[in-house]
């Protein structure tokens, strides 16, 4: 039985005729729908997605899960996909580039890191930093200021990172760190974009799945997310698409 993630999901089961189930990073939920509109409507093909953490995504994955491509938020767990038997190498590339921002609906963060330091806030979340990227990206940005251990107590963790924004807008953290396309078009002074030196770059990678290879509408997909009308929505959401 497929169990999708705990955030929005677009559609569920197996797939049909002309269209490709599609598991997919929690961070890329807004555009991976956009992307799946242009898709539907260009090609004729639908593409159902399935949102939850890298980590979770991957667990389903391994257990038979019906998903025939992998959007993944890190370029390790697509690697692991393939070395256990479930992925094509020769599908691999980097579809995004994601970067790390701080979010608060309550604090002002035009000077994000002096705001971190002043400690004046009850709770701080982040995502599962084990299972979700931007959670161990958030940890390492902490851990450069030299933060981290002063916030420990501090933290909360969001299953993936669109539970870690639901906390924050929701006001149960009165900031979090998110993804960068999570807070897109945001008033200014509720985002402080983390500076890229204190984290490594989170290189996001696609796979086509095992149980895609003969599926048509799944190699197409993995096409069209390289196109220019795909790239244009990436860079939308704060994305760089990779070189």
């Amino acid at each position: 039985m497929l169990v999708c993630g705990i955030t929005v999901t677009v559609s569920c089961g197996t797939v049909k005729d002309n269209s490709v189930n599609v598991a997919v990073a929690a961070n890329f939920t807004e555009a991976a729908q956009e992307i799946a509109q242009l898709f539907e409507r260009t090609h004729g093909e639908k593409a159902v997605l399935s949102f939850g953490s890298t980590g979770q995504l991957f667990t389903q994955i391994t257990q038979d899960a019906p998903f025939e491509v992998f959007l993944a938020a890190d370029q390790e767990t697509p690697m692991k996909i393939i070395e256990q038997g479930f992925g094509r190498q020769d599908t691999l590339f980097t579809y995004a580039v994601g970067k790390l921002a701080l979010f608060s609906t309550t604090l002002d963060l035009s000077q994000g890191e002096v705001a971190l330091r002043s400690g004046k806030f009850h709770k701080i979340a982040i995502a599962n930093p084990a299972t979700a990227p931007y959670g161990a990206a958030a940890v390492d940005a902490m851990k450069a200021l030299g933060l981290y251990d002063a916030l420990m107590g501090k933290i909360v963790q969001g299953n993936n990172v669109s539970q870690t924004f639901q906390f924050v807008d929701s006001s149960s953290a009165e900031l979090g760190f998110v993804a960068l396309s999570q807070v897109v078009g945001r008033e200014q002074k509720t985002v402080w974009i983390v500076p890229d030196n204190l984290y490594s770059p989170i290189r996001q990678d696609a796979v086509l799945l095992n149980q895609g290879a003969d599926n048509d509408a799944a190699r197409t997909f993995m096409t069209f997310l390289k196109s220019p009308e795909a790239v244009k929505v990436i860079e939308k959401y704060g994305y760089k698409a990779a070189p």
